[in-house]
């Protein structure tokens, strides 16, 4: 079983970032922050000549649930959704809630990390739809 969940998309990567961002927001989540690692990088004198934009997204009501239970997973959170291309393709791609509570010993909390990710794989998916 792969920890990450990853969807192509045919549509650039400026289109599918503007779709993403209104998917998340459809599905209760926000964009905490968005990272251009091309732009960043080249801020500090290295090139690097992919596109890779990494949104951190959260539901603060199902990290509150978390976060209360165990505020080691904070090192976890936000959430991350990396959209770069690769080989032509515009891809998406997150790291499986499923998978990361597996790092912490909170078992009880396995149905909020499902929960997160089938919300998660719904956003990628609308935003990837063409």
């Amino acid at each position: 079983m792969s920890m990450l969940h990853v969807v192509q998309s045919r549509k650039p990567l400026d289109r599918v970032a503007k779709d993403l961002e209104v998917a998340v927001a459809r599905h209760k989540f926000g964009v905490l922050g968005t990272h251009d690692l091309r732009a960043k990088m080249a801020e500090k004198g290295v090139s690097f000549d992919h596109e890779c934009r990494i949104f951190e997204v959260c539901n603060p009501v199902q990290a509150k649930k978390v976060l209360d239970t165990n505020l080691e997973i904070s090192t976890a959170l936000p959430c991350r959704i990396s959209l770069y291309e690769e080989g032509g393709v515009t891809k998406l791609a997150t790291i499986k809630p499923s998978a990361l509570i597996d790092l912490y010993a909170t078992p009880g909390l396995k149905g909020v990390a499902r929960e997160v990710e089938v919300t998660l794989e719904a956003i990628m998916a609308e935003a990837a739809e063409s």
